[in-house]
């Protein structure tokens, strides 16, 4: 576990989107614990969060591996961590949209009175 929450806070540390993404997981999180959601909603909130999370640890090992092999497949690497971008950019996307359909109904229902 040690390994594990070194490697988290290295890439807390380093990676600025990471960084942005915690501080946007603990809002969305705050406003999940204050607006009267279902457990189905909150389930699916907690479930987006760790997905784009664990997305951008992935993207992150994956940019730090191919900075190794870098003088080999420079090419490549640009590539790779263009796909990895890409990934985390869609389902960022997802989970924004679905973020709406989740909350609006529920703000509009507290502060729409």
């Amino acid at each position: 576990m040690s390994h594990a929450c070194r490697g988290i806070w290295y890439v807390f540390r380093n990676e600025q989107n990471f960084r942005l993404q915690t501080i946007a997981a603990l809002l969305v999180g705050i406003f999940a614990w204050y607006l009267p959601l279902s457990d189905g909603e909150r389930l699916l909130i907690l479930l987006l969060i760790m997905l784009i999370l664990i997305l951008e640890l992935i993207n992150s090992a994956i940019e730090k591996f191919t900075d190794i092999v870098k003088p080999r497949l420079h090419q490549h690497v640009r590539v790779v961590k263009d796909i990895m971008a890409g990934t985390v950019l869609i389902a960022s996307f997802g989970a924004f949209i679905i973020g709406l359909m989740i909350f609006i109904p529920h703000i509009i229902e507290v502060f729409g009175n």
